[in-house]
């Protein structure tokens, strides 16, 4: 295409749009909608620039305002598939108070950015926000709006999206939304992207029912749905044998530290650095406020993902996660790989959610305290 042509198509392209602003303003109802339609498939077959089709959607906004719903429910549904649909357009469809309106732009259009997203699931109604729940991708940061403000129907076709990606946050919250909803549970366990401490929440909360279901179509989770990491079954007093009378010791000497306060990261790091088991078991219980057989659990754990939890909770530094890492392996030994892995891991755990986590093991091991009808004396009291 020579330069000459290009300026003289567009001077043509300007002449139109500008006789078309004209007509917006003069003509009638019958006119301005065969404008509409002329002038988006205008839009839609020509190759304009992104100025040009930001233009064009002024224009076609003006004349939007102009018509009926029906004809702006066809207008969005020819545009929500468009890939180049200028944006202003498209922000005023999934605006647009009439679901018929807003829905096929909310659910197709690639035109929404994730905080209009964001903007909408706030401001507008439970349709408007099923509509977005239906989108092919969603980011975290909507996702976390719509199973906050969403209505049970919205959660579950959240829930049921494999394209839409959950924070912990979202998966903490949605475990709630599932009390009472064994659809909403067994739609969130059978979702790939779960992660194991909180598939083990959901678990514990879960029916029989539902646990039955998840052990047949999860195989992979099977272990996690028979037994959750706090319920421990004693193994580890077997594999260990009987409390030693140095245990009592080092329980009166952390248990003193803590009482005066002295109790904190760096002795933990101290003890556990000298393999001093019974001091660190004994003050991670005190520091966590759980029993010292969960705390046994987490530290020899094949999947170190609980203990990571528990450190990140403290908001230990990664010197000290590693030191009680080093402990609880097998002859002591990580390999650079596993370990560099396992840096990585413990980098992307939120403090916040870990602390959720680390509440919601105390709350189950006080309701089993409860529901058992014996008092349950300290953990770590002196014989």
């Amino acid at each position: 295409m020579t330069l000459q042509f290009r300026t003289a198509k567009k001077t043509e392209e300007k002449s139109f749009l500008r006789d078309l602003d004209e007509a917006v303003s003069r003509g009638t109802p019958e006119s301005r909608a065969r404008a509409l339609w002329h002038t988006t498939d205008l839009m839609i077959t020509g190759g304009y620039s992104e100025d040009e089709i930001w233009t064009f959607g002024e224009v076609i906004g003006r004349l939007a305002d102009e018509i009926e719903v029906a004809a702006r429910v066809q207008l969005a549904q020819r545009l929500a598939d468009f890939d180049r649909a200028p944006v202003n357009i498209i922000h005023k469809l999934a605006f647009d108070d009439s679901i018929d309106v807003a829905g096929p732009v909310l659910r197709e259009s690639t035109r929404l950015e994730p905080y209009a997203l964001v903007a909408n699931a706030c401001t507008k109604g439970q349709s408007h926000m099923l509509a977005i729940s239906k989108r092919e991708s969603i980011e975290e940061r909507v996702t976390d709006v719509l199973v906050t403000r969403g209505n049970q129907e919205v959660v579950n076709s959240v829930a049921q999206n494999n394209g839409a990606r959950l924070s912990d946050f979202g998966f903490l919250h949605m475990i709630q939304r599932a009390e009472g909803d064994s659809i909403l549970a067994e739609q969130l366990g059978l979702r790939k992207d779960i992660p194991r401490h909180i598939f083990q929440q959901l678990i514990a909360k879960a029916s029989k029912d539902v646990k039955n279901r998840l052990e047949r179509e999860r195989p992979d989770m099977a272990g996690q749905i028979q037994s959750s990491v706090t319920d421990v079954t004693g193994e580890l007093q077997s594999k260990f044998g009987p409390v030693s009378r140095c245990h009592f010791v080092a329980k009166r000497v952390v248990t003193t530290q803590h009482r005066l306060g002295n109790l904190n990261e760096n002795s933990i790091a101290t003890y556990a650095q000298s393999h001093r088991l019974d001091e660190v078991t004994i003050g991670l219980s005190l520091l966590c406020a759980l029993p010292g057989d969960v705390i046994e659990r987490a530290l020899f754990d094949k999947n170190r993902e609980m203990l990571l939890i528990l450190a990140k909770a403290l908001n230990f530094s990664w010197q000290t996660t590693m030191s009680l890492l080093f402990l609880g392996a097998k002859d002591h030994r990580i390999t650079a790989l596993d370990l560099k892995d396992l840096e990585n891991e413990y980098s992307r755990l939120n403090i916040e959610t870990s602390r959720s986590v680390l509440a919601f093991y105390q709350s189950r091991k006080t309701a089993g305290a409860a529901d058992s009808g014996v008092k349950r004396q300290p953990v770590l009291a002196a014989p």
